[in-house]
């Protein structure tokens, strides 16, 4: 009996080893992804989070991207409280908003559906920095595989790039961590159906 609880103590251990090697990972990949200066068919921004929106509309009237999409925005919101061509501009009929939409899997299922009304072959998925590596996975998920995305990750101040050091950030990070392996197992088997066939 000892030999047998010494066995489970050992391989607790050795899994508490993996999700900590793999969480560091997870983080450093966090931390690492960085903005990339291209122009893509479609800017698409996950709402919700503080900065998001603002950011994905300056890139927007930069011209950084044909169609400006708006996922998971308050129901009670209009599109003219987000955006409004200024003097000159003629962009208000390329912006498209999505409310529907309640957590991140069903803004990319959502979202899905109007980015496929357009000819979109590249997206630059605009969301938090803490919430950029689960977004990826399910939009590369659900869409064609043809499609590029761009993550364009958004700094927050309820993330410390000391995340160790913070309570509230090693929280946080530890939460999408936990999400996010829990939609790659959910992958294995739901990906297939999911996703619709390239273009």
């Amino acid at each position: 009996m000892a030999l047998f609880f010494r066995g489970i103590i050992s391989l607790l251990i050795v899994v508490l080893i993996i999700v900590a090697v793999l969480f560091v990972d997870f983080a450093y990949k966090t931390f690492s992804l960085r903005q990339r200066d291209v122009t893509t068919d479609a800017i698409v921004v996950l709402a919700g989070g503080r900065g998001r929106v603002e950011e994905g509309v300056r890139l927007f009237r930069e011209r950084k991207g044909t169609y400006l999409y708006l996922i998971g925005v308050d129901p009670v919101v209009k599109k003219r409280d987000l955006f409004r061509d200024r003097e000159g501009e003629r962009l208000a009929d390329r912006v498209f908003l999505e409310n529907l939409s309640r957590n991140t899997l069903e803004n990319a299922l959502y979202g899905r559906e109007i980015i496929m009304r357009k000819e979109v072959r590249s997206i630059r998925l605009i969301t938090s920095r803490y919430h950029m590596k689960r977004a990826t996975l399910l939009f590369r998920q659900v869409l064609p595989r043809d499609i590029a995305i761009y993550p364009h990750p958004v700094d927050t101040t309820n993330l410390k790039e000391r995340w160790w050091d913070d309570k509230g950030s090693f929280r946080l990070l530890f939460s999408e961590f936990y999400k996010y392996c829990l939609f790659r197992f959910f992958f294995l088997f739901a990906s297939a159906e999911l996703r619709i066939p390239a273009r």
